[in-house]
């Protein structure tokens, strides 16, 4: 009984993530700028590998393997956003346009007067 549940938490969590980690791949294609494509892959991908070795976690059981799976979940969930910001940062640094309802604009970054 209880590794029918164990069983079944492990192919939702995988097919969960496996959707997320898929729409994150059909939104970096879809999407029309840098932006949004960098948005769509940082959550996406984010939650979906986290969802991915959660699942991969319950089905091992707790060892030495599961910990090391537990480790990569929390260097994922931290590093990722922190990259996709840098990216961001970068697009914007160097003059990547933005798609918006009224069409491309510049991003520009406002300078701050000295006194």
């Amino acid at each position: 009984m209880i590794e029918a549940v164990k069983l079944a938490i492990t192919i939702v969590l995988l097919l969960a993530g496996s959707f997320f980690l898929i729409a994150g791949s059909l939104g970096i294609v879809r999407f029309p700028d840098t932006y949004s494509r960098m948005h769509a892959a940082g959550k996406c991908d984010t939650l979906g590998l986290s969802l991915m070795l959660a699942g991969f976690v319950i089905y091992q059981g707790l060892d030495l393997v599961s910990i090391k799976l537990i480790l990569i979940i929390l260097f994922v969930f931290f590093t990722g956003p922190v990259a996709v910001n840098a990216i961001i940062r970068a697009a914007i640094n160097s003059g990547h346009k933005m798609w918006t309802v009224e069409g491309w604009k510049e991003w520009k970054k406002e300078t701050v007067k000295k006194r």
